[in-house]
C-alpha cells in the first residue's frame, strides 16, 4: 500500500475527518473510532511508515516523540497516575489493521492483564 491509499495519511492530510486531540510538526493524535477503553487515542506519525518493522535508524527519535506525546495525552486526560497502556500492533500476526505505524493510548478504567 502506498501513501495515496493509506487511511491514516488521508486523516493526517485532512481528507478524511477525525476527532483530533493534538497535532505538532511530527504527529497527529486522534480519538479511536472504535474505542476499547474510556480513553483510546491513536498517535499517528505524519511520516508514512507501514509499521514499526519498517523503521530505519533515523526514525528512532520519532518513536520517542510518539511515546512522549502519548504520555502527555494520558496526563491531559487525567489517567496518567492511575495507569494506562501503550500498544503498537505490527503486521498481520500482530493484529495491525491499518498499514501505517500508530500507537494506541488506552486507559480510563482497569485494563485486563491479558495481552494476547
Amino acid at each position: 500500500m502506498d501513501m495515496e491509499d493509506c487511511l491514516f495519511c488521508k486523516i493526517i492530510a485532512g481528507e478524511i475527518p477525525a476527532k483530533r486531540a493534538y497535532e505538532d510538526e511530527q504527529v497527529v493524535v486522534i480519538h479511536d473510532i472504535n474505542p476499547q477503553a474510556p480513553m483510546h487515542m491513536l498517535v499517528l506519525p505524519k511520516k508514512h511508515l507501514a509499521s514499526i518493522a519498517q523503521m530505519a535508524p533515523e526514525d528512532k527519535a520519532l518513536l520517542g516523540h510518539m511515546m512522549f506525546v502519548a504520555q502527555q495525552m494520558a496526563k491531559a486526560a487525567g489517567i496518567a497516575d492511575a495507569g494506562f497502556r501503550l500498544v503498537i500492533n505490527t503486521g498481520k500476526d500482530g493484529a495491525q489493521s491499518v498499514q501505517h505505524l500508530h500507537l494506541h493510548v488506552l486507559g480510563g478504567r482497569a485494563l485486563s492483564g491479558q495481552m494476547g
